[in-house]
């Protein structure tokens, strides 16, 4: 393991500031964040957690942080389908369900998806079976010749959009994981795709079926003031039609 103090300077470098940049911020003096990195001074626990606020380490690395610097983590990682986060879980299913008929769901800090609405059931019947062995994700179900690929019309442009999405992730917080994800599914190739102005609110997505096009943009909803790691990592995809016909689609549903 790394000490704390290595792993400090590479999240300031990752960050991009000065030891000036993060002494100021945390009003604490240069010299102590020059003592702290290079290991000749021990930071105190609410040190830790006070330059890593600053520097926005996620709550996981944090984790790791407290680890290096030989005191216990401070933020519990509890399942959303467990008995330690109800009222968390309830918020979520209020927003899923106050969402329909459009669809919506929640994936992890790895695109795996955690919880759908009733509205993303007509999407998952379309896909083959060994994709939606869990843990089921998004990005594999969208891009994947077995998944949805096949029925989306401008499938390069949401691919571009997606590497966009996650490089920019990966950049706040790496993860082995999600780089694997990446290198698989959206690895440069051939030239860039220039989005399209097809909505006056945001790039679409557009489906094709049986003829029919759906067109959908979306947006994203996240914890304010997380204090549990699971509860950092998820987000609300929340899904919108673009257009009247769209709209027609899903009103149209028997959920």
């Amino acid at each position: 393991m790394r000490t704390v103090g290595e792993l400090l300077r590479r999240w300031r470098h990752r960050r991009g500031l000065s030891q000036l940049d993060l002494s100021i911020a945390a009003d604490v003096s240069a010299r102590h964040v020059s003592l702290v990195e290079t290991g000749r001074s021990r930071p105190s626990a609410d040190m830790v957690i006070r330059l890593a606020e600053q520097l926005d380490v996620p709550l996981r690395e944090r984790n790791r942080l407290l680890l290096a610097a030989g005191f216990a983590p401070r933020y519990p990682e509890r399942p959303l389908d467990g008995d330690a986060l109800p009222a968390a879980r309830e918020a979520i299913e209020r927003v899923l369900r106050a969402h329909e008929p459009y669809p919506a769901l929640v994936v992890d800090r790895r695109w795996d998806i955690v919880l759908t609405n009733r509205a993303v059931a007509p999407f998952l019947a379309r896909v083959a079976p060994e994709l939606l062995r869990p843990p089921v994700n998004m990005v594999r179900l969208g891009l994947d010749p077995r998944g949805l690929a096949p029925f989306i019309v401008n499938l390069a442009e949401v691919r571009s959009l997606l590497r966009v999405r996650i490089s920019r992730q990966l950049a706040v917080a790496p993860d082995p994981g999600l780089a694997a994800l990446h290198e698989e599914l959206l690895a440069p190739g051939g030239a860039e795709v220039v989005h399209r102005a097809g909505s006056e609110v945001a790039t679409p997505m557009i489906f094709r079926f049986d003829g029919r096009e759906l067109r959908l943009f979306s947006t994203v909803t996240t914890f304010g003031t997380p204090l549990d790691i699971t509860l950092e990592e998820v987000s609300i995809e929340s899904y919108y039609p673009a257009d009247a016909e769209t709209a027609a689609y899903f009103t149209g549903l028997d959920l």
